[in-house]
């Protein structure tokens, strides 16, 4: 527990710098779960011999940073931890992501039907609008809680098959690999930021004009076919995406 560790007052390393590192230390080893209150001011204070003001900069750092949440009256409470996600450089489960984060996913499929393609998606597919696709709604959720509504459409003439699948427990990248016309093997992805909408409010349990991470994807097959066109819509209090950048080997200079 936070009252066994020491600061070191010697070090040029900022103590409130070191009371972050010890309390993320504590949130790590489980000693503080989420949801759980953490020592106020005063007793991390008394605790460790330093100011109330340099407690306080290190929970404000850690509460901008989502990692601690302040309830006015109450005190300061462990945050749930963001979903980070890799899917923005690769092609990769959802499922696989909420579950390294020791948490359990799950999927509600809120629409799955044939319908003729609306004006504004057509535009962006480049064809006719009332072109027949299929469309996929879901709602994906780690421990219960919605992070994510993605709805999804495909050729109908290609996934039309899709129409007798469970997305609920199946993967639909994994169901469209089943042929190989439309197994999707390259994925360009666009993000921006937006605020929540009412429909966001509605299915995602969030409150409107909240940020959320918009995304873009769109599927493409071997031959160079557009086979999925989503639109994705992540709580931005629930997700974090990371992305690896690598610096090319340069060929040695002689």
């Amino acid at each position: 527990m936070l009252q066994e560790k020491v600061l070191d007052k010697n070090t040029p390393i900022p103590l409130y710098f070191q009371l972050e590192k010890l309390i993320m230390e504590e949130i790590e080893n489980g000693a503080y779960p989420v949801g759980s209150m953490i020592p106020t001011e005063k007793e991390l204070s008394q605790m460790f011999g330093i100011s109330r003001t340099t407690v306080r900069q290190a929970i404000a750092d850690l509460v901008r940073k989502e990692q601690l949440y302040r309830i006015k009256s109450k005190g300061t409470f462990v945050a749930r931890p963001k979903i980070s996600q890799g899917f923005i450089q690769s092609i990769q489960s959802f499922d696989d992501d909420v579950r390294s984060e020791g948490r359990n996913p799950s999927t509600q499929v809120l629409d799955l039907r044939e319908l003729e393609l609306p004006e504004e998606v057509a535009f962006q597919l480049g064809v006719p609008a009332g072109t027949r696709a299929v469309y996929l709604y879901r709602r994906r959720c780690a421990d219960g809680e919605p992070i994510v509504r993605v709805e999804t459409y495909l050729p109908y003439e290609l996934c039309s098959f899709t129409l007798t699948h469970d997305f609920a427990t199946e993967s639909l990248y994994q169901v469209l690999s089943e042929r190989e016309e439309t197994d999707v093997t390259h994925v360009t992805r666009t993000c921006e930021a937006r605020l929540a909408t009412a429909e966001d409010v509605a299915v995602l349990n969030m409150k409107r004009g909240r940020p959320i991470h918009y995304f873009i994807s769109q599927g493409r097959n071997r031959e160079g076919r557009l086979i999925e066109y989503s639109i994705a819509r992540y709580r931005g209090d629930q997700s974090t995406f990371r992305v690896e950048l690598h610096k090319e080997a340069r060929p040695a200079s002689y």
